[in-house]
């Protein structure tokens, strides 16, 4: 029990640290800045932050939510985001357990987690993000060569549709990021896990959009990449067994 235990706390700590550099994909993404050279910095003051200042999760509570430097707020989206990317690893892993599947999993998380926020402020899904998801997928078939015929309809299952909804109504129904979205996503999970996401997503998106609607009034108008995220995730950790359910309802 305390090696699994420990286990998950260093997956944890691994996993946050990992959801700092999420941060900064979120905020600097959209503004077309650099991810990597550029050196961690107030947005107010350009402060450049010491290590002291970028210890995941602490430093925003020991700094209580402000700049060392100039005092201003600093957004609560830092910690929340480690914090989120932390509580996903563990799950994945506690899920699937230790391997080459979970690992592909965790990073898929990290780029929908991404890929979400951005989306829901900006109404875009960063193409990068995309070709990173497919670049997991690749890894998948890759592993798993025998089945690539699964994984090769799950490419094109749910995108092709997309695609041709895309094209019909001129993008008003659907974005060209979710197209490309579905389509990565489809060739890691496969065409069975990748139908069971989007049906997922569709639902969540349609439940929750429109409490929102009657709560905060939001307009009409949905970011899609945070739904058909959830659904992905979902169908990723607990989509076959859900499979494997709703099939023995006919058996």
């Amino acid at each position: 029990m305390l090696p699994d235990i420990i286990l998950y706390i260093i997956i944890f700590l691994f996993g946050i640290v990992i959801g700092s550099f999420l941060n900064v994909c979120i905020f600097r993404i959209p503004e077309k800045e650099d991810i990597v050279k550029t050196g961690s910095h107030c947005m107010s003051c350009g402060y450049r932050l010491k290590w002291y200042d970028m210890i995941p999760v602490i430093s925003f509570l020991a700094l209580r939510g402000k700049c060392r430097k100039c005092g201003a707020k600093l957004s609560v989206q830092y910690p929340l985001i480690e914090a989120a990317n932390g509580i996903l690893y563990v799950l994945i892993v506690w899920t699937g357990g230790l391997g080459i599947e979970s690992l592909l999993y965790c990073l898929l998380a990290s780029a929908l987690l991404v890929l979400s926020v951005i989306d829901f402020r900006t109404y875009e899904i960063p193409f990068g993000i995309n070709l990173f998801i497919l670049a997991l997928g690749l890894i998948r078939v890759g592993t798993d060569y025998r089945n690539f015929l699964t994984y090769l309809i799950g490419l094109l299952s749910v995108s092709a549709f997309l695609a041709i909804l895309y094209y019909a109504t001129g993008g008003r129904a659907i974005g060209g990021g979710d197209v490309k979205l579905m389509a990565a996503c489809g060739l890691l999970l496969g065409w069975k896990l990748i139908i069971l996401a989007f049906l997922l997503g569709c639902v969540l998106g349609a439940v929750i959009h429109m409490i929102r609607m009657k709560v905060s009034g939001e307009s009409h108008v949905l970011a899609m990449g945070p739904y058909l995220s959830m659904g992905v995730l979902i169908a990723a950790l607990w989509g076959e067994k859900m499979l494997t359910w709703y099939l023995g309802q006919f058996i």
